[in-house]
């Protein structure tokens, strides 16, 4: 069984893109029949795929030489992209810790929402340069997160290093309330 969960990849794509979205309240709960539309990659050596983006937006208003953001913020799932190999997790356990393991990723892709949300907003720019500062600090933001993301694959073995995704699971609920509680922090200000 350790051997088949440990047959997981996680795919982060994150395009940058000016649409405006909805904010979303918080990390989306997967399952394998809606989440999961793609077809397999027969090629690859892992049991399931799932792709998800973060797109933010924003209006600029630049108002006695100083520039505010109104920030438009949204993680989702590439339905599409992401995909499973049905026949490859027959068992019921495997299944469970399989989506398990994905579903950490939902979660740490929310608190990126959470801490973009809070990073972009609550930063001061400059008037001459504030796109490219913007974009900096998006950049920055996604690669942190991206990172966070194969360290969670590479230390929990894809999912089947028990321990250690008992222990990330304790870092991914630890993060969510130290940005739950800095969103909150900075709203009071």
């Amino acid at each position: 069984m350790k051997k088949l969960t440990a047959l997981l990849f996680f795919c982060l794509i994150i395009p940058l893109t000016f649409g405006f979205k909805q904010d979303t309240p918080g990390p989306v709960q997967l399952d394998w029949q809606t989440h999961f539309k793609g077809k397999a990659d027969a090629r690859s050596p892992f049991f399931a795929l799932t792709s998800m983006t973060w797109q933010y937006s924003y209006e600029s208003t630049v108002y006695r030489n100083r520039v505010v953001i109104k920030l438009k913020n949204e993680v989702s799932v590439d339905k599409g992209r992401s995909w499973v190999k049905w026949d490859k997790i027959k068992d019921p356990q495997v299944s469970a810790d399989l989506l398990h393991h994905e579903q950490g990723h939902a979660d740490i892709q929310n608190i990126l929402f959470m801490e973009a949300e809070r990073v972009l907003k609550n930063r001061t720019y400059s008037v001459n340069n504030y796109k490219a500062q913007i974009s900096q600090l998006a950049n920055e933001i996604s690669n942190y997160f991206d990172t966070m993301q194969r360290n969670y694959d590479d230390e929990t073995e894809h999912g089947s290093n028990h321990k250690m995704q008992a222990r990330w699971n304790q870092i991914i609920m630890d993060k969510t309330e130290e940005s739950r509680a800095a969103s909150l922090a900075d709203s009071a200000k």
